[in-house]
């Protein structure tokens, strides 16, 4: 439900069109024990991890009304935050935000720059009457929108699916009833949960057939490549960190390079020629990130293999950046 009363169309492999132009708030959670920490590097810290989750909201053309560092001494399990940052929260939400660009609109999207559990997701929404995701989710829903090629449309797709599966109960809170026995969507007594479920796990082992597919064709691309004494360039680094950039820089290929977290998510290759007259073949790869969802690290595994079996690998960082030590350590 996006609030009390209005159903929630919108689901992390839904219809990512329709958030564009929203209005939001992106909330970093931190703990308060970290206060004790030197504060000069953890306030730099906390302040570049909330810029980097505007950033991901700004990547699929969220409009950040507000957004916050959101102290805290421990998670609640029903709610994450306590009682009264909620309510705090909550007026703030259904103001607009104070930082809104055009000094009015609703906020329909709340992010927290964290993982959620269904059930914390669940109560937030209720709490604040508008739609509620977490980091996976915002991140699930950037990749979905860039993937272009049919790997990275089906290893989106997969991650999705096992992160909406542990979210049924959320998101069948309104439609929890029994269906009867009768046509092929489920035996007596099925309830709708059980029903999608049983849908989203079907689907979930022919996406895994299918990758599968994809890991066997890798191979034997691999092989042929082998076959030609030229050793692959693999380029990894953050995200954002300029590895599309040089990378057409170099094979003079136009690989799209946008100064935008996510930018390029399909691996591309091309052959080069070094300076010495040796050739050699280049591979852009997709970006890391911090806490990076597990769905996603398995779900991609295909896709990462091609930095594994790469001859050279190429750490491209941002020098320029105030958060390269963080980044250099999460790549």
């Amino acid at each position: 439900m996006t609030g009390k009363n209005k159903p929630d169309t919108r689901s992390s492999n839904g219809n990512r069109a329709a958030w564009k132009g929203e209005r939001c708030v992106v909330l970093h959670p931190r703990l308060k024990i970290h206060e004790s920490l030197s504060s000069t590097s953890r306030i730099g810290r906390e302040e570049q991890l909330l810029a980097e989750a505007v950033g991901l909201a700004h990547a699929i053309t969220l409009i950040v009304a507000h957004a916050e560092t959101v102290a805290m001494d421990r998670p609640r399990p029903a709610t994450l935050f306590g009682t009264g940052t909620v309510e705090r929260l909550g007026h703030l939400i259904h103001d607009g935000g104070p930082k809104s660009p055009d000094g009015q609109g609703t906020v329909t999207l709340a992010i927290i720059d964290s993982p959620l559990t269904p059930v914390q997701q669940r109560n937030l929404e209720r709490a604040w009457d508008c739609k509620v995701i977490d980091r996976t989710g915002l991140i699930l829903e950037i990749f979905g929108e860039r993937a272009r090629t049919r790997e990275g449309r089906l290893q989106v797709e997969l991650a999705a699916l096992d992160y909406q599966r542990s979210r049924l109960v959320r998101s069948w809170t309104h439609l929890e009833r029994q269906r009867g026995g009768a046509g092929f969507m489920g035996g007596p007594g099925e309830t709708q949960i059980e029903t999608d479920r049983r849908l989203i796990s079907r689907r979930i082992t022919r996406l895994k057939k299918e990758l599968k597919d994809v890991k066997r064709t890798r191979q034997l691309h691999r092989k042929a490549r082998k076959r030609v004494p030229y050793p692959v360039v693999a380029l990894v680094g953050y995200t954002n960190a300029g590895k599309s950039t040089l990378f057409n820089r170099l094979t003079k290929a136009k690989v799209k390079a946008e100064d935008k977290l996510f930018a390029t998510l399909d691996p591309t290759m091309r052959a080069i020629e070094t300076p010495s007259g040796k050739k050699a073949i280049l591979s852009d790869t997709v970006g890391f990130i911090s806490q990076l969802p597990h769905e996603l690290v398995s779900a991609f595994q295909a896709t990462l293999e091609e930095v594994v079996e790469a001859d050279i690998i190429v750490h491209v960082r941002d020098a320029a950046h105030a958060d390269r030590d963080a980044q250099k350590s999460d790549v």
